[in-house]
């Protein structure tokens, strides 16, 4: 499982701006573009934000271009934007 821990914004501060992610998955860390992380998810990896009350799966908008997207999680706050950005 790799949880995102920061994003990257270009263009706008909506979801579809996120252009980069920062992630970690146990002792690896890495960042990875929009498209490498969808396709990623898409071949069956499991992407996360830790958030309150619940850890929020992030999900891929099938959109053009697609784009990644948190999953509700009870929480008052969009997981993915509210992460630290870099």
């Amino acid at each position: 499982m790799r949880y995102i821990t920061h994003i990257h914004l270009e263009g706008g501060r909506r979801l579809e701006h996120i252009a980069l992610v920062r992630w970690r998955e146990g002792l690896m860390t890495g960042t990875s573009t929009r498209q490498q992380m969808v396709e990623w998810i898409d071949d069956g990896g499991d992407a996360r934000v830790q958030a309150l009350p619940v850890d929020a799966r992030v999900e891929v908008v099938n959109a053009r271009p697609p784009y990644l997207r948190s999953v509700p999680n009870g929480s008052l706050f969009d997981n993915l934007l509210s992460l630290p950005e870099f």
